[in-house]
């Protein structure tokens, strides 16, 4: 079938005159006696376009028009006229119709009408699968990733965007979480909307209450007026929660009320007010264990991840590694107005070789580092201050291990190799260490503790 085509009119001649014109053309015709009719069985079927007579009983062309374009706009509706009722389709034009015949007509000029409009409704889709394809890729356009990995996070992020649907976004420090998080509400209807970020992890219990849910004024000693909270300020948008792992009890109960209620309550009051805003969360923990131990709430964690995107690290994505250094390098050459061209062969290896603990925020804060101290038109090894790559020791058939277990091993000793350098530079400032390793102090922290990374001494 060419195209699926709905004839309405209350003159079985009329019908049968559509009926016999189009079908011999090759499209699918179905009939309606009536406007009433019609509605019935567009709310079965489908089509690509409907002709209608204009003056029928009960329901009239026009009338039946505005009808079915509250629910299908985009299918085009030619309407049927006497000659004596021309002022009636040049209302109908005005309302949203594609086009008109005027009785009596030839079937040349049936033909030449319903393939002027199909064409036209060809075209309209294709328009908008064009908007459609340019809004995802300008969503994306500060996600650089081509690995199998980020096209999967694509494609998952492309099918929940446009949805109220709350989303947790899991990954290691520094592998973009918050890019994503923006991508979702890019690509969503809340666009035009607030985007509202709160790292958690910074905030203390009581201050970060009155951060997402605002106080009264003389809630508690200090607060000398009302004050709003983020929860109010992205009403109609986005709240990203950034480490919603680290949040205490208390916050967590007030959290899954505003999920589960959609209304905050501030800090001292007793009015709630509702809001509208879309949560997405992020953490770089895994959530089972502090569920399993009580402290993580097992229902909030269930509301807060309706979907949930996993952000691979970037020894994963290995592929990625190349063309994320050269956007950094033309980002920040850009910035600090150097010179680059390009990275040269053996700082390429370097940097494809490093382990990349700190993910892409490591990698980017190394780029910037190697702009700002590259004499240029290359970056060179020495402008990376990377650690020299020492040659791996041979290994004999019983040394062997799991691919999986070896990689493991391996992604932990540089992460721990990196972390003693950065400590050692830092003079154990573990704040100025997470910075120059591109981690939070947190994760840091974490990884010590993980890594079993001891007192390092200057």
């Amino acid at each position: 079938m060419l195209a699926e085509i709905l004839v309405v009119d209350d003159e079985q001649n009329m019908l049968k005159l559509f009926q016999k014109v189009l079908a011999r053309e090759g499209y699918g015709v179905r009939t309606a006696a009536s406007g009433t009719e019609a509605l019935r069985i567009l709310r079965e079927e489908t089509f690509d376009l409907i002709i209608s007579d204009l003056v029928m009983p009960v329901l009239g062309g026009i009338d039946l028009m505005k009808e079915v374009k509250t629910k299908h706009p985009d299918i085009p509706f030619i309407v049927i006229t006497a000659y004596g009722t021309i002022e009636s389709a040049v209302e109908a034009m005005k309302g949203g119709a594609f086009d008109y015949l005027t009785k009596p007509f030839q079937k040349d000029e049936i033909l030449v009408v319903v393939n002027r409009a199909l064409k036209y409704c060809k075209l309209h889709h294709e328009v908008i699968r064009l908007r459609e394809e340019l809004k995802v890729r300008d969503g994306f356009k500060e996600i650089i990733g081509k690995s199998k990995a980020m096209e999967g996070v694509f494609k998952l992020i492309g099918k929940i965007a446009d949805s109220q649907a709350t989303v947790l976004i899991q990954g290691e420090s520094g592998t973009g979480k918050e890019l994503i998080a923006r991508a979702v509400h890019d690509l969503s209807s809340r666009r035009d909307e607030p985007f509202i970020v709160v790292d958690c992890s910074v905030l203390p219990e009581h201050l970060l209450q009155t951060e997402l849910f605002g106080h009264i004024k003389g809630a508690f000693t200090g607060a000398v007026k009302d004050k709003e909270g983020l929860f109010l300020a992205a009403d109609g948008g986005t709240l990203f929660l950034d480490e919603v792992g680290t949040i205490s009890s208390s916050v967590q109960l007030n959290l899954l009320r505003v999920l589960q209620e959609r209304e905050i309550k501030p800090v001292g009051s007793v009015v709630s007010t509702k809001v509208d805003v879309r949560v997405l969360a992020a953490t770089n923990l895994d959530l089972e264990e502090p569920m399993r131990d009580g402290t993580f709430r097992k229902d909030l964690y269930y509301r807060l991840a309706v979907v949930t995107v996993n952000v691979p690290p970037l020894r994963e994505r290995r592929e990625d590694i190349a063309p994320l250094a050269h956007y950094f390098m033309r980002k920040y050459a850009g910035t600090y107005h150097k010179n680059l061209s390009d990275i040269n062969p053996g700082a390429v290896r370097a940097i494809m070789e490093n382990p990349w603990p700190g993910n892409v925020r490591e990698l980017e804060n190394v780029m910037e580092r190697a702009v700002l101290l590259s004499a240029g038109p290359l970056i060179d090894e020495a402008s990376l201050s990377l650690p020299i790559t020492r040659e791996r020791p041979t290994h004999s058939k019983k040394d062997f291990k799991p691919l999986k277990i070896a990689a493991r091993a391996l992604a932990h000793q540089g992460e721990r190799e990196a972390i003693v350098a950065a400590l050692r530079d830092s003079g154990g400032n573990k704040s100025r260490a997470a910075k120059l390793l591109g981690i939070s102090r947190s994760s840091l922290y974490n990884k010590i503790r993980e890594l079993g990374v001891h007192k390092v001494s200057n």
